[in-house]
C-alpha cells in the first residue's frame, strides 16, 4: 500500500513540476490597464547590430568572459590621472570620441553598461531580432543618394545619429549647423526616441509617469519629455515634431505607441519625414519592462526592422542635466574654428606675417 501510495504521488507531481510557470500578472493602474510607472536603466552592452560571425545570443560562460573583459577595461580607465602628465599633442593625438583626442570625460564620468541584455532568459548579442541577421536592412537606393547629398551640404542636422562619414563643408560657420544634441536641444543618438535606444555613453535612466489619457516617457540624457496621448488620432501631417507625433493605445497587457509626424531635423539614421515607428511596452516581471520597436521608411531602408531589449528598473534618481551651462562650450567650438581658419590663411602662400594674430 505505501508503495502504490508513493508511485501515485510522484505520478501526479511530475505534471506540475513539469509544467511552465504561470504569465506575470503586473500591477494594476486605477484605470485598470498595467501600472508601467517607474525609473528603468538601459545601459547595456548589447549593441544594435550584431558583430559578424556571432550568434543570436550569448551561452553563460561567453556572456560572463566579454562582461568581465568589459569591467577589466573600465578599471583601467578608473585609475587615478597623474597630476604632473603632459599635455596631450597640439590638434589631439589623432584618436576619435567624445574626447576629441585631447582629453576628456575619464571612464569614472562613464556607464555605457556591464552587462548584456536578457530576453527570455538569454543574453542577447545584438538588440536588432529582425533581420534574422542582426543588422539593419541597407539603404535604398533613392536613400544612398540623398545621404550623400547631406553630407555635401553645409549643416549637420541629417546626421544626428552618428551616421558614417566626414563633417560637412561649413558645419563650424553658424551654431544652428551643428548637431542638435552637441547644442543640447535633443539627446544625441536616439536616446530620446522613438525608438529609445541606449546611448553607451552615460546618462541611460528613463522615467514613466503614466494617466489614463498620457503617457510621460523622460529622457535623463537632455531631459527630453515625449508625451504620448492614448486613443488619440494623430495630428494633420503639416504639423512635425522632433520627436514625432506619439499615440497610444493598449493590447492586452501591451502598451503599443505610433508615432509618425516626424520634422525634417530629427533623421534617425538618415530617415526620411515618413519615419514610423511602432513601440511595445511589456512589464515581464516586477523589475523588467521589455520594450520592442518596429521601424519603417520604405524612402529609407529596403524592409522594416525590429528590435528589442530589457528596461530594468532601478532606485537612482534622474537628476537635471545641466547641458552646456549657458552654452559657454558651444561658443567656444565656433572660435576654435576661427582660430583654426586665421592659422591656415597664415601658411598660405604670400600670407603677410602677423595675419593670424
Amino acid at each position: 500500500m505505501k508503495i502504490a501510495s508513493f508511485v501515485v504521488a510522484v505520478f501526479v507531481a511530475l505534471p506540475i513540476a513539469g509544467q511552465a510557470p504561470k504569465p506575470y500578472t503586473p500591477p494594476r493602474s486605477p484605470d485598470g490597464h498595467p501600472d508601467l510607472q517607474g525609473t528603468y536603466d538601459l545601459a547595456t552592452l548589447t549593441p544594435l547590430e550584431r558583430a559578424a560571425g556571432a550568434k543570436a545570443f550569448y551561452t553563460k560562460e561567453e556572456a560572463a568572459k566579454l562582461e568581465a573583459a568589459a569591467a577589466a577595461f573600465r578599471a583601467v580607465g578608473d585609475r587615478a590621472i597623474k597630476g604632473e602628465r603632459s599635455a596631450p599633442p597640439k590638434g589631439g593625438d589623432g584618436s576619435t570620441g567624445p574626447a576629441g583626442g585631447v582629453g576628456g570625460y575619464n571612464t569614472g564620468w562613464l556607464d555605457p553598461g556591464s552587462t548584456f541584455t536578457v530576453v527570455d532568459g538569454q543574453k542577447r548579442s545584438s538588440i536588432i531580432i529582425d533581420p534574422p541577421d542582426g543588422k539593419v536592412p541597407p539603404y535604398t537606393p533613392a536613400a544612398l543618394k540623398r545621404l550623400a547629398s547631406m553630407r555635401a551640404q553645409p549643416t549637420s542636422d541629417a546626421r544626428e545619429s552618428n551616421d558614417p562619414g566626414l563633417e560637412p563643408p561649413g558645419s563650424y560657420d553658424d551654431p544652428e549647423r551643428r548637431p542638435l544634441g552637441e547644442r543640447c536641444l535633443l539627446g544625441f543618438g536616439s536616446t530620446s526616441g522613438p525608438p529609445a535606444l541606449p546611448d553607451y555613453f552615460y546618462n541611460n535612466l528613463h522615467k514613466i509617469v503614466q494617466t489614463r489619457d498620457s503617457v510621460m516617457i523622460l529622457t535623463e540624457m537632455v531631459h527630453d519629455a515625449r508625451t504620448v496621448r492614448m486613443n488619440a488620432q494623430h495630428l494633420p501631417k503639416a504639423i512635425r515634431q522632433w520627436m514625432g507625433d506619439s499615440v497610444g493605445h493598449w493590447e492586452g497587457d501591451t502598451l503599443v505607441v505610433d508615432t509618425t509626424n516626424f520634422n525634417d531635423k530629427t533623421r534617425f539614421r538618415g530617415s526620411t519625414e515618413n519615419l514610423h515607428v511602432i513601440e511595445r511596452f511589456t512589464r515581464v516581471d516586477a523589475n523588467t519592462l521589455l520594450y520592442r520597436f518596429t521601424i519603417e521608411d520604405p524612402d529609407t531602408w529596403a524592409k522594416a526592422w525590429t528590435g528589442e531589449f530589457a528596461w530594468p528598473t532601478t532606485q537612482e534618481r534622474i537628476f537635471e542635466y545641466a547641458c552646456h551651462e549657458a552654452n559657454y562650450a558651444l561658443g567656444d567650438i565656433l572660435r576654435g574654428a576661427r582660430l583654426r581658419e586665421a592659422e591656415e590663411a597664415a601658411k598660405a602662400p604670400g600670407a603677410r606675417p602677423g595675419a593670424s594674430k
